[in-house]
């Protein structure tokens, strides 16, 4: 009696004391697209995003309906690199125009960004130099794997490998090299 009444007092388990049915409680209970959407910005809002896998368990349908939000540019998605599934939801706060396809900037930082000259390839590498930097190569050459070319004149015998001693402190008070087992019983 007692491991039953702990039972229905577990955190992740709900009892209907109408039907005597017991479930396991998630940690999201919704069942639409309108109800899953407050819960991603709900977690959003508390600094983070939520795993697609813990948003299926409570939902099967959870998935597509991510989709369609994220089409909707309601959520944005992380997904996978291997196969493209999703791996993390997090609410949109920004939210796409109709007419430009994201928010609109400030004209002034327009005006300053417009203002800036980048030099041709000459001047900026005397301009890095002359600040004591360096440029960069666009791609970071691969490093080159060590070669395994050994002499065929020479070959290495395997090294012997020093036995460690164990139990010196047994030494004189019992032999090792016996085996104490008792036979019968």
């Amino acid at each position: 009696m007692v491991l039953l009444e702990k039972f229905k007092s577990h955190d992740r388990v709900q009892y209907d004391p109408k039907t005597g049915l017991y479930s396991y409680r998630h940690d999201f209970n919704f069942r639409d697209k309108a109800t899953l959407l407050t819960e991603i910005q709900r977690q959003t809002r508390k600094g983070g995003g939520i795993p697609v896998r813990i948003l299926k368990e409570p939902w099967k349908e959870a998935p597509q309906a991510i989709e369609e939000l994220e089409k909707e540019g309601e959520v944005l998605v992380t997904r996978t690199v291997k196969d493209g599934q999703l791996r993390m939801v997090f609410w949109n706060e920004i939210k796409p125009d109709e007419e430009s396809g994201g928010k609109q900037v400030e004209k002034e930082f327009l005006d300053l960004w417009h203002q800036l000259k980048v030099p041709n390839d000459v001047d900026l590498l005397k301009a890095l130099t002359s600040e004591g930097l360096q440029a960069t190569a666009s791609e970071a050459p691969a490093p080159k794997a060590p070669s395994n070319t050994k002499k065929k004149g020479k070959r290495s015998t395997p090294r012997q490998r020093q036995v460690r001693i164990t139990n010196t402190h047994l030494k004189g008070e019992i032999d090792l090299s016996r085996d104490y087992h008792t036979v019968g019983k």
